[in-house]
């Protein structure tokens, strides 16, 4: 099936959608789908820059065969080993047993380990070209963006930037595969979801990348996931300076975490109090229901956040604690934060979540306030005045 998708002439887009698989990494949930994008290089010498998931394998390389029309594939160069990138590689090796894998040192440890040794290699260093005909490929090495083999692929002839899985986003292509195709704007929550779950540890990292690619007439940028950008390149570019950097914007994500509703209460109440106090976006998740993926999501978004916990055994409440771990394996930048909860016979929840805000170096605002049994008039006054504190903070 040759459905002739070109980024320019000669060269073809092959990602595959994947709407079956429940969650990515068999860990963050895939709602809307993904996709996988791979892209084929028709040139004098034929390059194939990554491959797919294994499970779409057959298609992929059936149209390889259908573009190349009795041409042999040359290269293939891998910017990222990932399997969900690599997956195909070993079918592929079977129909092109001649194929000249291209990639720096790191590449080569990971899918010699992945998929025994590679036989025809070509290593590659940061800056070194491959001439296909007429077209010259450059390789710019862009280590732990997110492992420690990265590197993208410009296509000097047209600008073309194959990325990996930088400005990369969950969510299948639904027809559309151009930004210019597509409502990009949908595609916001789930880049950035994809962003602060996978990449989001290594923003440093990031940074240095967009330090490598300064200069490179950036025209088309092809991930290997979501959409390619060839109308507004600088909405990808934009949003992840933005979130490597942790730019927030005013607004406070409550997650509580709750077992008979009374913790619930307080986090509903302290929610209408910010709303009051002029907070213009206010979102509040169950951690016992959402997925810390799109907690985390959200937080990285907004610059305040509320943490309300009950105790639980003498300590933190464990959808609350996983979600507040999340935080800390990821270094994030300081938020503005309030702590709020409550407690039965022993307390446990807030005196946990006070500590772990301190570790975190975030911004804790007023005293925290634990209510026994359930919130009372005066627990209520408390958060009335927290949540004003807290509105101030981030609003300021």
């Amino acid at each position: 099936m040759n459905r002739n998708i070109k980024l320019a002439d000669n060269v073809y887009y092959l990602g595959v959608n994947d709407r079956r698989t429940s969650r990515f990494e068999n860990l963050w949930p895939l709602p809307q789908g993904v996709s996988y994008n791979a892209y084929l290089i028709n040139d004098t010498k034929t390059v194939l820059v990554d491959t797919v998931e294994a499970t779409n394998t057959d298609s992929f390389i059936s149209e390889i065969q259908d573009i190349l029309n009795g041409k042999s594939l040359d290269y293939l160069v891998v910017n990222h080993t990932e399997p969900d990138h690599s997956g195909a590689l070993t079918s592929l090796l079977k129909s092109y047993p001649e194929l000249i894998i291209v990639g720096n040192r790191n590449t080569f440890k990971f899918l010699d380990g992945f998929y025994g040794e590679m036989k025809n290699k070509l290593t590659v260093e940061h800056g070194d070209i491959l001439e296909t005909g007429d077209r010259t490929l450059r390789f710019y090495y862009t280590p732990m963006v997110h492992w420690p083999e990265t590197m993208m692929t410009f296509d000097e002839k047209d600008g073309i930037l194959f990325s990996g899985d930088a400005f990369g986003s969950f969510k299948s292509l639904d027809g559309g595969i151009f930004d210019d195709e597509l409502n990009i704007e949908r595609f916001e929550n789930e880049m950035r979801r994809y962003y602060s779950n996978i990449v989001g540890k290594y923003g440093k990292n990031v940074q240095r990348a967009f330090k490598v690619l300064e200069g490179v007439p950036i025209k088309i940028i092809g991930s290997t996931h979501g959409p390619v950008f060839r109308k507004d390149i600088n909405w990808a570019l934009s949003r992840y300076e933005k979130w490597s950097r942790e730019k927030t914007q005013p607004g406070v994500v409550v997650i509580y975490g709750s077992m008979y509703g009374h913790t619930e209460k307080m986090a509903d109440y302290f929610a209408r109090k910010l709303k009051e106090a002029g907070v213009p976006d206010v979102e509040v998740y169950d951690a016992s229901k959402t997925h810390p993926s799109f907690i985390l999501s959200s937080v990285w978004k907004y610059n305040g956040v509320v943490l309300a916990s009950p105790a639980y055994n003498n300590a933190l409440f464990p959808s609350v604690k996983e979600i507040v771990n999340k935080f800390l394996e990821r270094k994030m930048a300081s938020r503005h934060v309030a702590v709020i909860g409550t407690s039965t016979w022993s307390g446990g929840g807030v005196k946990s979540l006070n500590k772990l805000v301190e570790e975190l170096g975030w911004n804790q605002i007023g005293s925290s306030i634990e209510a026994k049994y359930s919130a009372g008039k005066s627990d209520y006054e408390l958060c009335n005045i927290l949540a004003k504190e807290l509105a101030e903070a981030i609003l300021s």
